[in-house]
């Protein structure tokens, strides 16, 4: 699994390879078909060809061998999710981050997901958590109807609620919430007015943004200036790095606490 290939990604029975620019067709089958003699599990070999783009979050993937297929059954944190791995955003890299903010809820606490896609964070705070209900907001309808099938695969409909929408049109409606927890794609909007909106006393907000490691202080500024337009005084409880993307650039997670 070397020189032809950057990397690849495991989600479920599928394996999403980026290859090196120059690696001809009969190496990239090649790679495929050792990797699917030594892993039993993986049933089909994807090329990753473009990165995730835009509100929906889609990316593009070209069938090498295996299996023709591009839906994924994942299993991670005793759930099991499935999805289209061109048509909806999932990261299996972010598995021990979910696991964490799950075991962060408190017990009977109302819990909103933004950016939710087919239910990873909701489902796996749902199922490891003693929540009262989380609410999951998507935009991405197709994302929605995976979420909603994971729902009913892990026997949460009982404790999770989704809805399929922006949620910057529809914040107005729902209630506030103990927890807000922001897997926030990469976009330029924080989308911190509309967490401070359904926030309340105590509320803790698990806020996520990209940037290198000299620029995590003038993240840090950010949030406090939003939430100083939005009239709330907050404390930064901590701040962590959740996985590097890029040369010296990270995924950061800040955790505030609204006063």
């Amino acid at each position: 699994m070397k020189e032809v290939s950057h990397g690849y990604d495991i989600i479920g029975n599928i394996a999403i390879v980026k290859f090196s620019a120059k690696t001809k067709s009969s190496e990239k089958k090649k790679f495929a078909e050792d990797f699917l003699k030594k892993s039993k599990s993986i049933k089909t070999i994807l090329e990753k060809v473009g990165k995730f783009k835009g509100k929906l979050r889609k990316q593009k993937t070209k069938y090498i061998l295996g299996e023709k297929t591009k839906e994924a059954l994942h299993r991670e944190n005793g759930c099991i999710f499935r999805l289209n791995v061109d048509e909806t955003y999932f990261s299996p890299r972010l598995g021990n981050e979910r696991k964490e903010i799950a075991s962060k809820i408190k017990k009977g606490e109302d819990i909103l997901v933004m950016f939710s896609g087919v239910g990873p964070f909701s489902i796996v705070i749902a199922k490891n958590s003693k929540a009262k209900k989380v609410t999951s907001v998507e935009i991405n309808k197709k994302a929605n109807e995976y979420a909603e099938q994971n729902v009913e695969l892990n026997k949460l409909k009982d404790k999770v609620e989704l809805i399929q929408g922006n949620i910057k049109k529809i914040y107005k409606k729902i209630p506030k919430f103990d927890v807000i927890v922001m897997p926030r794609p990469k976009l330029k909007e924080t989308f911190l007015k509309e967490a401070f909106s359904l926030s309340k006393k105590g509320t803790r907000i698990f806020y996520y943004d990209f940037c290198k490691e000299d620029e995590i202080e003038k993240l840090k500024g950010k949030i406090k200036n939003e939430a100083k337009k939005s009239g709330k005084k907050i404390k930064i409880l901590n701040v962590k790095k959740a996985g590097e993307i890029g040369v010296y650039k990270f995924r950061m997670r800040i955790d505030l606490l609204v006063l």
